[in-house]
């Protein structure tokens, strides 16, 4: 599952074969046939599995009852502790959340991540906190650009620290708040 993950991650679905992930691995492709179907089989399940860490990672301990602002540092953590326990996932779930290859259940559990974050963004709207944006502009505000960063620190690009995770935050939650 790891050398799939990874292989899809960084290759995209139609450019990895079943072969490659089993060359990986270091097992026979027969064997990933005994567990998967096919590979579609095998994506849309690393793929539910995937999201489904991330959106319980982001909803642990969400602190419903506390400022928009305290929410929104609570997502930020909650990316951060997601990417570094799964190096590869944010980046297949980015690569992948529009594959024509995504069966139904894969479909619905993405769509929740996304209600959670349209939920988070509504809420804050409707409280005058968060920029007067369609849902789906912030989502991409937030995602895309975290997404990017991570992208800079897995080259070597950045260096995390404290000071610069504090800032990123800042610098995301000023791109998003009402000004």
């Amino acid at each position: 599952m790891k050398s799939a993950l990874a292989l899809f991650a960084e290759r995209g679905f139609d450019a990895t074969t079943v072969p490659m992930i089993a060359t990986e691995a270091n097992v026979g492709a027969g064997t990933i046939y005994r567990y998967f179907e096919n590979k579609e089989v095998l994506v849309n399940t690393l793929f539910q599995d995937y999201v489904n860490m991330f959106t319980k990672t982001i909803e642990d301990g969400f602190p419903f009852d506390q400022t928009i602002r305290k929410q929104f540092h609570h997502i930020f953590k909650s990316m951060i502790l997601f990417t570094n326990q799964n190096e590869h996932a944010i980046y297949f779930i980015k690569k992948h959340s529009a594959g024509h290859f995504l069966n139904d259940q894969s479909q619905t559990d993405f769509t929740q991540l996304l209600n959670f974050f349209r939920t988070f963004f509504n809420t804050g709207k409707q409280k005058s906190v968060i920029r007067n944006l369609p849902s789906e502009a912030l989502i991409a505000i937030l995602y895309g650009a975290f997404i990017e960063l991570q992208n800079l620190v897995r080259a070597g690009e950045l260096d995390v620290d404290q000071d610069l995770l504090f800032g990123i935050e800042e610098s995301l939650w000023d791109s998003v708040r009402q000004q």
